[in-house]
C-alpha cells in the first residue's frame, strides 16, 4: 500500500508520528464511454461559453454562483490562505461512547501505520484505546479539506474513519412518521420471533458481487470469442518483456563460480563467464514465451 497523508496523531501533550493509508478499495468493473460505430474512445473537452474557446487546465478556476447568476471567481492563492488547523495533525479533540458515533456519520476508512520512532507511544495509545471501549473523536485535514473524524481499532491498527458533518446529515422527512399506526403486541412477538430465526454471526466473505462476477464473465467471453476493436489509427501496444527465470539465472552462476574453484581461474574470470552464463539463461527465458506465441498463431 502507498500512504496519501503523512503528520501525526495530537494525544494530550503526546505526538505519534504516523502515515495513512486508504483501508478500502472499490472493485467497480471501469468502463470508457466510446463511439457505438468504432469503438473510438469519447474525449471531453473544456469550452468557455461565453467565447467557445477550449480552455486549458491551467486557466481553470474555481467560482462560487450568486443566486443572481453572478459568479465569485476563487483563485489557488485565495484557498492557499485559508486556515488548516489540523494540516499535518490528527488532532484528538475528546473521547465518546463509540456506540454514539452513528455509521450515518461514516465517510471513508483510513489505516495509520506509525513510524519507527514514535511505535511505542502508538502501541500504548491502541492499547488503551481497545480497552476503553471508546472511539476518539478528532479533527483531521484531507485534500485541502477539514473533517471530522472517529479514531478506533481494528485488527491492530488504529483506523481514521472520516464523518460527515452534522448538517451533512439529512433529518428524515416523511408522512408516516406523524401517522398514528398500531401494531399488535401479537405481530411484534411473531416479527422478534422471525429475526430471532434469522440470526446469525455476519461473515463478510460469505457474501460477493454477482452482479460483478457476472459482469467479468461476459468480458471475458467476448476476449475468448476475439470481439476486440482496435479504432482506427490506434498502433497494437508493444508486447511486455517476459521476466527472466531467476532460477536458470542462479544456476548458471553457481555452475560458472564453482568451474572457476576447480580450473584455478581468477575471480575476475569467473565472473566475467557467470555473467555470460546468466545473459543465455536470460534470452532463453526470454524467448519461450515467444515461440509458444508463435505456436498459438499458427494452430488458428
Amino acid at each position: 500500500m502507498r500512504s496519501i497523508w503523512a503528520g501525526a496523531i495530537s494525544f494530550g501533550l503526546v505526538v505519534i508520528p504516523v502515515k495513512l493509508y486508504a483501508a478500502t478499495e472499490q472493485r467497480d468493473i471501469a468502463f470508457r464511454q466510446v463511439h457505438r460505430k468504432d469503438g473510438a474512445r469519447i474525449q471531453f473537452r473544456r469550452f468557455c461559453t461565453l467565447d467557445g474557446e477550449e480552455v486549458p487546465y491551467s486557466d481553470i478556476a474555481k467560482g462560487y454562483e450568486l443566486p443572481t447568476g453572478d459568479m465569485v471567481v476563487l483563485s489557488d492563492e485565495d484557498l492557499a490562505d485559508l486556515p488548516l488547523v489540523t494540516a499535518h495533525r490528527i488532532e484528538v479533540l475528546h473521547f465518546a461512547p463509540a456506540e454514539q458515533v452513528e455509521p450515518i456519520y461514516a465517510a471513508k476508512s483510513y489505516y495509520t501505520e506509525p513510524d519507527q520512532a514514535g511505535v511505542r507511544a502508538y502501541v500504548l495509545f491502541r492499547d488503551a484505546l481497545e480497552a476503553s471501549g471508546k472511539v476518539a473523536v478528532a479533527k483531521v485535514a484531507l485534500r485541502q479539506r477539514e473533517a471530522l473524524a472517529a479514531l478506533r481499532v481494528r485488527d491492530g491498527v488504529i483506523t481514521l474513519e472520516t464523518l460527515l458533518w452534522p448538517d451533512e446529515v439529512r433529518k428524515p422527512d416523511f408522512a408516516f412518521l406523524d401517522d398514528d399506526i398500531e401494531v399488535r403486541s401479537q405481530e411484534l412477538k411473531m416479527a422478534a420471533s422471525l429475526i430471532d430465526t434469522m440470526t446469525e454471526d455476519f461473515d463478510p466473505d460469505q457474501y460477493h458481487d454477482d452482479y460483478r462476477e457476472a459482469l467479468e464473465a461476459v468480458i471475458q467471453a467476448k476476449i475468448e470469442g476475439n470481439e476486440i476493436v482496435r479504432p482506427g489509427g490506434e498502433e497494437a501496444p508493444e508486447p511486455k518483456a517476459q521476466p527472466a527465470d531467476l532460477t536458470e539465472i542462479l544456476r548458471a552462476s553457481v555452475a560458472a563460480a564453482r568451474s572457476g574453484a576447480k580450473s584455478g581461474r581468477t575471480r575476475a574470470d569467473a565472473k566475467e563467464e557467470a555473467e555470460q552464463e546468466a545473459e543465455i539463461a536470460k534470452e532463453k527465458a526470454e524467448a519461450k514465451p515467444a515461440r509458444s506465441r508463435t505456436r498459438r498463431r499458427a494452430s488458428a
